[in-house]
C-alpha cells in the first residue's frame, strides 16, 4: 500500500463533521496551560509563526518559543525541561541516550525541508560554484584557506572571512557532518552567532566573506547576498538551492528535513496535543510563508497518525544507534519502525 493510501485509513476517517470546525474553535478557546518550546534558530520562524496563529484561537495557553540552537534545545528537552524541541537535524545517539536515561520518550515530527545555503558577498563574482572539497579547503582545520586564491588559483587574492552558526546549532552540526565527517574538525577562527541575522549582515559587509545558514534567510536576502551553487557529488552538476531542487533532493548534499520533537507525556496534555495538531494543519501554509519548503502531504499525514497513536522514537537511527542514511521519503514511511 502507498504512503498516501495507508495514511488515508487514519486521516480520512478523522474528517470533521459539519459544524465540527466551530466546536473545535470553541474547545481551543477554553484551553489553558503553558507550552515550553526551545531549540533551532532555523526552525524558529516556522514554530513562532504557528505559535502566533495558535495564540489567536487559544489565548489562554502561554506558548513560549526559545532559540538556543538544536543542541541547546535537546539539552533541555532530554532532561524533561521543555515540551517541544525544534531541530534542524535529527536527534544524535548521545542525546537519545540521555533521553532514555531520563525516561523521556518523544514523538518525532518532520515539518519542512530546508536547503543549507552557502552564501557569499554580492560583489564576489568568482566563486559561482564550489565542490565539497572546496568547502573542506575553506572550513577544515589544518587545510585552511586564508585567501580565495588558496581555494582556486584562478580566484583573486582576497582574504576569506567566515561567518557560521554556533556549535550548538543543528545547522553547524549538519554542515560539519557533510564537510568534516566524524574525524575532521572545523576551523576555530570564524565569526559565529546563533542569530542568523548577524551572519547575514556579516557576509553583506565583506567582499571576501562566506557563510552558511538555512535557505529561508537566503531567500529573504537574495537581493543582497549570492548563493553559491554546490556541485552534487553524484551527478557533478552545480545546483543552486531553490524550492524545487531542495524538495527533489538534487541540491545535495545540503537538502535536509526540519523537525520538531514532542515529549510523549506532554503530548497527552490537551493544550500540547491541540498545539501540535494545529502545527501539522497549518505547516504547509506557514512553511511556505516563512520561505522554507513544505513536505509532501503524505508526510504530514503520517506525522499526524503518529501523534494520534503516540508512536515514539526516531526514524533516523537503527536499533544499534547507528545513523540511517537516505532521503526523508525513504526513511519516514508507515512501513518503517522507529527506534525507541
Amino acid at each position: 500500500m502507498t504512503l498516501a493510501g495507508t495514511i488515508c485509513l487514519v486521516s480520512c476517517t478523522d474528517a470533521p463533521a459539519p459544524g465540527a470546525a466551530g466546536e473545535s474553535r470553541s474547545r481551543a478557546a477554553r484551553l489553558e496551560g503553558e507550552i515550553k518550546i526551545d531549540g533551532s534558530s532555523t526552525v524558529y520562524p516556522i514554530t513562532e509563526a504557528v505559535a502566533e496563529e495558535f495564540r489567536k484561537v487559544a489565548p489562554r495557553v502561554n506558548v513560549t518559543v526559545g532559540v538556543s540552537g538544536t543542541g541547546g534545545g535537546f539539552k533541555r528537552f532530554t532532561k524533561n525541561d521543555t515540551d517541544i524541541s525544534d531541530a534542524s537535524r535529527p536527534i544524535k545517539d548521545s542525546e537519545f541516550r540521555i533521553a532514555r536515561e531520563n525516561k523521556v520518550e518523544f514523538i518525532e515530527i518532520p515539518v519542512a525541508y530546508d536547503g543549507l545555503t552557502i552564501v557569499v558577498n554580492h560583489d564576489n563574482t568568482w566563486a559561482t560554484s564550489l565542490t565539497v572539497d572546496d568547502l573542506r579547503k575553506i572550513f577544515l582545520d589544518g587545510t585552511m584557506a586564508y585567501s580565495w586564491k588558496d581555494v582556486n588559483a584562478s580566484y583573486p587574492d582576497v582574504p576569506i572571512k567566515i561567518y557560521a552558526p554556533g556549535t550548538d546549532s543543528g545547522t553547524f552540526d549538519y554542515f560539519k557532518e557533510v564537510v568534516a565527517g566524524k574525524a575532521g574538525t572545523i576551523r576555530s577562527d570564524m565569526s559565529v552567532s546563533e542569530d542568523d541575522n548577524v551572519l547575514v549582515r556579516g557576509v553583506m559587509g565583506d567582499q571576501g566573506a562566506i557563510g552558511f545558514f538555512g535557505c529561508s534567510y537566503y531567500f529573504e536576502y537574495q537581493d543582497k547576498l549570492r548563493a553559491v551553487a554546490i556541485v552534487n557529488p553524484a551527478t557533478t552538476a552545480a545546483v543552486i538551492p531553490t524550492t524545487d531542487t531542495i524538495e527533489d533532493g538534487t541540491y545535495a548534499p545540503f537538502s535536509r528535513p526540519l523537525l520538531i520533537y514532542v515529549n510523549a507525556v506532554a503530548a497527552k496534555r490537551p493544550e500540547v496535543k491541540a498545539f501540535v495538531e494545529f502545527y501539522l494543519r497549518k505547516a504547509p501554509e506557514l512553511v511556505t510563508e516563512v520561505k522554507y519548503v513544505q513536505l509532501p502531504k503524505a508526510a504530514y499525514d503520517l506525522a499526524r497518525a503518529n501523534l494520534k497513536g503516540g508512536v515514539t522514537g526516531t526514524y533516523f537511527m537503527d536499533d544499534t544507534m547507528e545513523k540511517r542514511s537516505g532521503a526523508l521519503g525513504a526513511l519516514f514511511t508507515p512501513e518503517a519502525k522507529p527506534t525507541r
